[in-house]
């Protein structure tokens, strides 16, 4: 029973109160983003960018712990590179994000959700490697971009459909 009590809690390098919070701080970032995303009704809302960035969190997580690891911490011949783990979640998250971006009846759509989710797996990454100022700086940034930019590109568009409207209800009068 010690064994598998050790084999499930084995030592870490992160205590697991430091990594328990760093994954609650991933769930609450990304979800700051999704709620944004989930407010303007778009397919990866709320719940995806939880997921994107919890998963991300994780990965970085690991990825400390693995170069930490007996068996390979004191082997000449494993050679562990986090920096790869960034790669690997960059692409990842890039690959789902791509999903997300439709050209349809000649306008691009889900640009900014893909561009969402690529942000909230750099933020998990943040979280995963410990670095909390910049994952809150950047998940502020991001909250900020999408609200406030949206309801002003909301205004813009709407004054733009505006003018159009006025501009075909003139040309059927004339």
């Amino acid at each position: 029973m010690d064994l598998i009590l050790a084999d499930m809690f084995p030592e870490s390098r992160i205590h697991y109160p430091v990594i328990f919070a760093r994954l609650v701080g991933a769930v609450v970032l990304g979800g700051l983003i999704g709620l944004e995303r989930e407010a303007r009704n778009r397919a990866a809302g709320f719940r995806t960018h939880i997921l994107v960035c919890l998963a991300a969190a994780l990965f970085g997580i690991i990825s400390i712990e693995a170069v930490h690891m007996s068996g390979f911490a004191n082997d000449q011949q494993v050679r562990i590179d986090p920096l790869r783990v960034i790669e690997a979640v960059t692409a990842g998250v890039a690959f789902l994000a791509a999903g997300m971006i439709v050209f349809a009846k000649g306008e691009v759509k889900g640009l900014t959700t893909g561009a969402g989710m690529w942000l909230s797996g750099a933020i998990g990454l943040a979280m995963g490697f410990g670095y909390w100022p910049i994952a809150v700086f950047a998940t502020v940034s991001a909250v900020l971009v999408l609200f406030a930019f949206g309801r002003l590109e909301d205004r813009l568009l709407a004054g733009r459909n505006g003018d159009d409207e006025k501009q075909s209800h003139e040309k059927e009068e004339g």
